[in-house]
């Protein structure tokens, strides 16, 4: 039996629960409806729709048990991450790069978003922030080498 626990925070935990309530109450019926009407055209052998709604529902299912699974094994995470100084899951961190400073939050892997400065615990900084304090610096390999962030502050 998998015992992998989903990282997220109380954010993203709400954020999965509304995507499973809208594949089940609207998605689905959707494409129920899709393969209802698909199947009453008559030779299901040579009828696209059919097979294209059939294979959409086949999604949704996936989709809806994935997220099942995914919420039954979640374990917030405090957005208060300062844990006694040190970077953690739910730490907002102030990192400088080539002289930029930009603002990240440390999350599950579920909730990362790149665009949105929410990093993965999981990734390449992610690995290289968890347990560090401001004032030090990782060093992150990147395909054009390796890059150094130096921890500014954790809000």
């Amino acid at each position: 039996m998998d015992k992998k626990q989903f990282f997220v925070t109380q954010q993203g935990l709400e954020e999965l629960k509304a995507e499973l309530e809208n594949l089940q109450k609207k998605k689905r019926p959707e494409v129920v409806e899709r393969v209802s009407n698909a199947r009453s055209m008559g030779d299901l052998s040579e009828n696209s729709e059919y097979h294209a709604a059939k294979e959409e529902l086949s999604l949704v299912d996936g989709r809806i048990e994935e997220l099942g699974e995914i919420i039954k094994k979640v374990q917030i995470i405090s957005e208060d991450g300062k844990n006694n100084g040190v970077i953690n899951l739910g730490s907002q961190v102030t990192i400088k790069v080539n002289d930029k400073e930009e603002i990240f939050l440390l999350v599950g892997e579920w909730e990362a978003d790149p665009r949105e400065k929410k990093i993965s615990h999981e990734s390449p900084l992610g690995k290289a922030l968890i347990g560090k304090k401001p004032g030090d610096t990782v060093e992150v390999e990147a395909p054009a080498g390796k890059i150094a962030y130096h921890i500014v502050k954790i809000h």
